[in-house]
């Protein structure tokens, strides 16, 4: 077992037999789902986030490894690489140390230092350095004077020697160690309102327009601690900076820090030490603060970065996660004012029955056509729900629906519509209504997203959908990895039905990829609906191995095995057949017989591959066969005459979904078509730490007006006193 694998096991609180298992079957192409599903045996049952983990630290253990080996190979080129610097290098634990290590052989242009030593004035620096009581600096440097080295007199030979002794002191690993603690635990960030917003605020008063950088008034004067900075304001000073609104410093306090490197260096006090401390103050302020502070930003934005992602992660989760309608045969409605609300009919399986433009919300002749069309279609293809994108004129053509006076079983939805337009746009959109604009093509995306919003969601990048906190500012790469992480998980949760799935949908099951869920829709199409898993391995490129990692995710539910249309993965059918042999029965009457199951001993089946976590979930999956862990579905209406923010006064209660939650609070959609504000001091009667812990996106809640801002279109809401 290596040195990475105990550390992992070390620092995640694991056991390292299981940290070993899970870092082989992820060498072995293992997805995350997979293992949490059907390797918990090996796993000791560890959790996809848990999982996720474990995999994130073993790839950062390997990009250490890859540096460390990289700067020795540099060292032992250039002959630099002695035993005890190789034992250093080799113990370094973290990047930064490994880097520290390596600075002072780091190849560099020629700095101060560096020029001073190509004049011969190192020795100098050297005699400095011990702060010997019986030498004179002056008297010392007067050796080192050399016109023809353009070392002049003896003030440039110490000017010289001090730049050696900055550089030599900025570059101590220790000295750095020492110093980096001090800037993340006694560090402040400090914003000041930078020199150029004051002229363009002037500039935009004088033309009667409002100022661009009011939206960063609240951290003109600003100071808080490095160490307790929440990252939703680290996020929103670093941009205020990028703009050129504020002026960021991130340093501790520049006395304490030069008292700590003179306590450190200075051993004595003579003529020599006050050298060395102009050489101390030097090399903090010119190179060791710059570096440190550079360092530091990094950290925090590191820092506040995993907490915006870990924000939109959640909230992607349960927005992938809402409960779906189902297969119902669906109107749906885009809505609009002057270009009327474009209307589709849907069949039970989303295929695109009728399209028309109607103009419910203009009055007049065209808005009592718009009920004819209405009811007409309704009857027409037996609408079982109507969903209504909530974007302009969408309360106006609910109320225009729910005045018709269709069957009360026909629910009428108010549907997020973000990313509609997006996927409208899109080459996926293009490939499924090729003779369609995109008009069609929304409004048949917000009829989809009512009756399965995972399997159209997962057609749109998951930065359009409007859950994230600063999602353009964190690091892009991280983002797309915590939020593929997501789809992924939520997808495989749910199970994929084989013979009706999109490419896209396809494309997040475990084990595929686009390539191979292109090849599985062409195969479909070629060949007719799939009848059993095994007929995947028939997929062109879709190998044992693949298939080893979806199946268990796919379903077949008109199969001829039932178990095609369970999360029981193919490898366990023996079991279950063994089962059902014992008990003088067939498979499908295991499913539908608990007393049968009853009568089933678990320990007996217990083997080399199989333990009871397996047969446990096993039995699990025989009892509810491809149960979606998704919660019913249940509609929901906005108040009633509330379409406007106009229409909204303080002490109103109204009925509200959460859309957003942010380490700052929740923004809650009250149908006024621009979201509300709840703080995070208003989102309970007792103290929130954490939003993500009293609230979440698609939560429905009932909130209180407290202060309404038409003009700059803000709402701010209570959840006090309330109940959901």
């Amino acid at each position: 077992m290596n040195a990475s694998t105990l550390r992992i096991a070390e620092e995640l609180k694991l056991s390292a037999s299981k940290v070993d298992a899970v870092i082989a079957l992820l060498q072995e192409g293992a997805t995350i789902p997979f293992m949490a599903r059907y390797r918990k045996e090996l796993t000791g049952g560890m959790d996809e986030v848990v999982l996720a983990a474990l995999r994130d630290r073993h790839e950062q253990i390997i990009e250490l490894e890859k540096r460390r080996t990289a700067i020795m190979q540099s060292l032992q080129e250039r002959e630099l690489l002695t035993p005890a610097l190789q034992t250093a290098l080799g113990n370094a634990q973290t990047l930064a140390v490994l880097e520290d290590i390596y600075l002072p052989y780091r190849p560099k242009r020629r700095t101060r230092a560096q020029i001073a030593r190509e004049r011969g004035l190192e020795p100098l620096a050297d005699l400095l350095w011990r702060q010997s009581p019986e030498d004179i600096p002056a008297r010392l440097a007067e050796a080192f004077i050399a016109p023809q080295n353009d070392v002049p007199d003896a003030e440039t030979a110490l000017a010289g020697a001090r730049d050696i002794l900055a550089e030599r002191i900025s570059e101590d690993a220790e000295t750095r160690r020492v110093m980096r603690l001090m800037f993340t635990m006694r560090g402040e960030i400090v914003s000041t309102r930078a020199r150029t917003t004051k002229e363009t605020a002037g500039e935009s008063q004088a033309k009667g327009k409002d100022d661009p950088s009011a939206t960063y008034r609240d951290y003109f004067e600003w100071k808080e601690p490095v160490r307790t900075a929440p990252g939703h304001r680290i996020l929103a000073m670093l941009r205020g900076e990028r703009e050129n609104v504020l002026s960021l410093s991130v340093r501790p306090d520049e006395a304490q820090a030069l008292t700590a490197l003179k306590g450190h260096f200075i051993t004595t006090a003579n003529a020599c030490s006050r050298e060395v401390a102009l050489a101390v103050e030097d090399g903090y302020r010119r190179l060791l603060a710059p570096s440190m502070e550079n360092e530091t930003r990094t950290l925090l934005k590191t820092r506040a970065d995993e907490e915006a992602i870990a924000v939109f992660a959640a909230n992607l989760r349960e927005l992938l996660l809402a409960p779906p309608l189902g297969q119902k045969r669906i109107l749906a409605l885009d809505p609009g004012f002057r270009t009327g609300a474009k209307l589709v009919c849907l069949d039970a399986q989303g295929a695109l029955l009728h399209t028309e433009t109607i103009y419910p919300v203009t009055g007049g002749p065209r808005a009592e056509e718009a009920s004819v069309r209405v009811r007409s279609l309704v009857e027409r293809f037996a609408v079982e729900a109507i969903a209504i994108g909530n974007g302009t004129a969408s309360r106006e053509t609910e109320a225009f629906v729910r005045s018709l006076g269709l069957p009360a079983a026909i629910p009428v939805v108010m549907v997020n519509e973000s990313g509609a337009s997006v996927y409208s746009a899109s080459e996926t959109a293009r490939r499924e209504f090729p003779d369609h604009d995109i008009t069609v093509r929304g409004a048949a995306s917000i009829g989809r997203r009512l009756a399965d919003p995972l399997a159209e969601l997962v057609k749109i990048d998951p930065k359009s959908i409007g859950v994230g906190q600063y999602q353009h500012d964190v690091d892009q790469a991280a983002l797309k990895k915590a939020l593929e992480d997501v789809v992924v998980s939520c997808v495989n949760s749910v199970g994929v039905e084989l013979n009706t799935a999109s490419a896209e949908l396809l494309s997040h099951v475990s084990g595929l990829g686009p390539a191979l869920a292109q090849n599985i829709v062409a195969h479909r199409t070629e060949n007719g609906p799939f009848r059993s898993r095994k007929e995947l391995l028939k997929v062109k490129r879709l190998g044992p191995k693949a298939f080893e990692q979806c199946a268990g995710f796919l379903r077949i539910h008109d199969a001829a095995d039932p178990l095609d249309a369970s999360a029981v993965h193919p490898e366990s059918y023996p079991v279950v057949q063994a089962m059902a042999k014992e008990l003088g029965c067939h498979v499908a009457d295991l499913m539908r017989d608990a007393a049968l199951r009853d009568k089933i001993h678990l320990e007996r089946y217990v083997s080399g591959n199989v333990g009871l976590p397996t047969l446990r979930d096993i039995m699990a999956e025989l009892a509810r066969p491809g149960r979606d862990p998704r919660p019913p579905f249940t509609a929901f209406s906005f108040a009633e005459g509330v379409h406007e923010i106009s229409d909204l006064s303080p002490g109103m209660v109204l009925p509200g979904i959460v859309t957003n939650v942010t380490k700052f609070g929740a923004f809650v959609d009250i149908g006024v078509h621009q979201d509300g504000l709840v703080h995070v001091s208003q989102l309970a009667d007792t103290f929130v730490k954490d939003p993500a812990q009293v609230v979440r996106v698609q939560q429905r809640v009932q909130v209180r007006v407290l202060e309404v801002d038409a003009p700059r279109k803000r709402i701010s809401l209570s959840m006090k006193g309330l109940r959901a």
